[in-house]
């Protein structure tokens, strides 16, 4: 399975790059997820990113989430990557899960081999790390940078035993998440979509269903569910 912005824009949570509203409408969200613009000006990067986490704390899993935490449990072999950085796969109760993008519920050292301590007290845009007195930063992937050895290295292993694909309310637009349907493709693995829009991936499809996931995949559930053993 690979989600992507669709699944948790039912939650409430607009996708990437329609999420600028009241202070951040003169913005564009590439111009402030970039290593660039954490270097250049810090401050209005971490408050960025604290708007976002607060708008998280208000949302709470929908029925496609939910319904992938069930699936995870019916199916043997199941691997759930996502492209979302806020959590909501495993607050739904999916365990399984390579955050390919990271988590904005995580905090991490801009000096990349250091491991990255808050102090509790510190109230700084954005606070430094205790141990080595570096800027610490949303644990997530920018533009520009590579994605983590391990998140990358767990789909490269999910998607060569994989027989089944499923890309579930993404775009199909940014790599190497959006090659990954035509890698396992070419391997032979069915390839499936769930989207309430064409995407790039819908051409070469085997399997289109057309629909919000989180009307889709209940239905799916339901479907395996009422299935004899």
């Amino acid at each position: 399975m690979l989600t992507g912005a669709g699944v948790s824009a039912e939650s409430g949570l607009a996708t990437f790059r329609d999420s600028q509203d009241g202070l951040w409408t003169d913005y564009r969200p590439e111009d402030l997820a970039t290593p660039e613009a954490f270097a250049r000006d810090p401050k209005m990067v971490w408050r960025w990113y604290e708007w976002r986490r607060r708008k998280l704390r208000g949302a709470t899993p929908n029925p496609g989430h939910i319904a992938l935490a069930e699936l995870e449990r019916l199916l043997p072999g199941y691997t759930l990557i996502t492209q979302n950085v806020d959590g909501l796969h495993q607050r739904a109760g999916s365990r399984n899960v390579i955050e390919f993008h990271g988590n904005i519920t995580r905090t991490v050292c801009s000096n990349k081999p250091c491991p990255g301590q808050w102090q509790a007290d510190d109230e700084r845009e954005p606070p430094v790390c205790r141990d080595c007195g570096h800027q610490l930063r949303p644990d997530v992937v920018w533009f520009g940078e590579a994605i983590p050895f391990q998140a990358m290295q767990g789909a490269l292993d999910a998607l060569r035993e994989c027989d089944l694909f499923i890309s579930i309310g993404t775009s199909s637009l940014v790599y190497p998440a959006a090659g990954m349907a035509a890698e396992v493709a070419a391997r032979g693995a069915t390839v499936a979509e769930i989207n309430p829009e064409a995407t790039p991936l819908s051409s070469s499809a085997d399997l289109l269903l057309a629909g919000r996931s989180g009307e889709v995949l209940p239905a799916v559930l339901a479907t395996l569910t009422a299935l004899p053993d």
